[in-house]
């Protein structure tokens, strides 16, 4: 986990990055976040050698389970190396709709088992039922923000690094992270990321398809 916060994982460290470590809010909307969760997913996946992306599609090369169980269920749910359709994963933007809503839980409560977020139930509008999550008392967030701030510094030559702030931007969490007038030289490097960075990108088609159908 080179270049990472130690002992963080990216759908860790995405996380930790997308609720105000003060008040506990999202910095994006909820289902961008859960996309974001998936294509962090699928990048750690590759940094681990797991899979690598063909013609756009999460391809298998070693069916052999990460020791982190939460990274194995994921990998489980791609076809092994020649089984599928020609041996082929399915569409990366695909596969993150199809199981986004399955991944973000599991690794949000892996934080709060580890004191690094803490649920906190709210009301909004003093009416509906709602749980932020601030800072808890392991507090990680910090460690996060420095991974992310390194990889602007050094112009994302780090391949994890590069990936995390691509994938902040694909949510647009990015934006709350880079405020100001200051930060929009990084607004702009993590936009171009976007496209660059393959699981950024899936997550970045499927917030697009939610504002096009929104907008329709």
């Amino acid at each position: 986990m080179t270049g990472a916060a130690p002992g963080l994982t990216l759908p860790e460290e995405l996380l930790l990055l997308s609720f105000d470590p003060v008040t506990g809010r999202k910095l994006c909307r909820h289902r961008f976040l859960q996309y974001g969760v998936a294509g962090a997913v699928l990048a750690e996946l590759e940094l681990a050698g797991r899979i690598v992306e063909e013609h756009g599609r999460p391809t298998v090369t070693s069916p052999v389970p990460p020791s982190d169980p939460l990274l194995a269920m994921a990998l489980a749910t791609l076809p092994a190396p020649g089984k599928g359709r020609s041996g082929r994963g399915p569409r990366a933007a695909a596969w993150v709709r199809r199981v986004s809503r399955r991944l973000e839980e599991p690794w949000l409560r892996r934080l709060v088992e580890r004191g690094a977020l803490r649920p906190e139930r709210v009301k909004v509008l003093g009416l509906f039922p709602s749980t932020r999550f601030p800072a808890g008392p392991a507090e990680r967030t910090s460690e996060a923000r420095e991974h992310l701030a390194a990889a602007v510094r050094t112009g994302f030559a780090e391949p994890r690094g590069r990936a995390l702030a691509a994938l902040l931007a694909a949510t647009g969490a990015g934006r709350c992270l880079h405020p100001g007038p200051e930060g929009r030289p990084a607004r702009r490097a993590t936009r171009q990321l976007v496209r660059v960075v393959w699981p950024a990108l899936a997550v970045h088609r499927n917030v697009q398809r939610d504002r096009s159908a929104e907008a329709g």
